[in-house]
């Protein structure tokens, strides 16, 4: 489906430095990559985008994370220090069953960290044959709490979402991390509300299709920052990275590079807008520092 609407409102990044590089922000209904080594700040910046949803749409956004080794990106420890901000997290060990999923039951949540305690790796090779065709059986039913999750937050006034914990691999086109992105952000990201609540409720649509028509949202006004964990440090390395058959970067309407850089014997971090469709840009490479406030652009 087409990207952002004509004359639709930006959406701020949190960070004002930010937005005036990309020509006063994000554009809804696109989706933006931030790309960058681990620990370089990536989480930080999803979390500033997110809690600028209170200030410009009246709700924050939505962290989905993706880390399936078991741990989690602590979205919760600098949400809480950065803005105060406590999130409700959804279980991740949920079931959701179709048969007895009801419009009623819908709660607001803020986090879903979908592969809590799993402990698995990221790519079809680190699994044997009959492990892999148990985890695909597993995947199917993290759709359905992916749908619940995503459907229930943007009836409730949700206009964007952080999705973090994608991890590198040798070929991303191996990865089931990216064949989930790639379902969510097409068949729900990017899919009319009651499609999308065709999909949840199945068999009890008809049931709750009332209540669907009274909870509608526009999909094209919703804006999706992935934050992509890179093998490459050094945003040289990131500027020259080549794309191949599965990579997110190749689909991204915005793609911002955060890496590490050298200034003589003292290494920084700088930030990079390395692509922005449909709208002006600025070219700069520009310092930025990790602070107790988060993040800081330098002039």
């Amino acid at each position: 489906m087409s990207g952002a609407t004509s004359g639709s409102k930006r959406l701020s990044t949190g960070l004002p430095a930010l937005d005036e590089m990309l020509g006063g922000g994000l554009l809804p209904g696109t989706l933006t990559v931030v790309a960058g080594a681990t620990g370089i700040g990536k989480t930080q910046l999803g979390i500033h985008f997110a809690n600028a949803g209170a200030t410009q749409e009246g709700e924050r956004g939505i962290i989905f994370d993706m880390t399936s080794r078991g741990d989690s990106q602590n979205q919760e420890d600098y949400a809480q220090r950065l803005f105060g901000w406590t999130m409700r997290n959804q279980r991740g060990d949920v079931t959701v069953d179709p048969r007895d999923v009801w419009i009623r039951d819908i709660v607001r949540r803020d986090y879903l960290h979908i592969f809590e305690r799993s402990g698995r790796r990221v790519t079809r090779n680190d699994l044997e044959h009959d492990e892999w065709k148990a985890w695909k059986l597993e995947l199917v039913k993290k759709l359905q709490l992916a749908i619940w999750f995503f459907y229930g937050n943007f009836t409730q006034g949700v206009r964007r979402c952080v999705i973090d914990g994608v991890e590198p691999t040798d070929r991303p086109s191996d990865s089931f991390q990216f064949d989930l992105f790639e379902y969510i952000y097409h068949q729900i990201l990017h899919k009319d509300h009651d499609w999308v609540a065709r999909d949840l409720f199945r068999e009890n649509f008809r049931i709750n299709a009332d209540n669907v028509e009274l909870h509608p949202y526009d999909h094209r006004q919703v804006g999706c920052v992935l934050l992509y964990t890179t093998h490459e440090l050094m945003l040289d390395d990131l500027l020259g990275r080549p794309l191949e058959s599965g990579d997110v970067l190749t689909n991204a309407n915005t793609i911002i590079l955060m890496g590490k850089t050298r200034d003589g014997s003292k290494m920084g971090r700088s930030i990079h807008v390395a692509k922005h469709r449909g709208s002006a840009c600025d070219d700069s490479i520009v310092p930025f520092v990790v602070t107790a406030e988060g993040l800081k652009l330098q002039p």
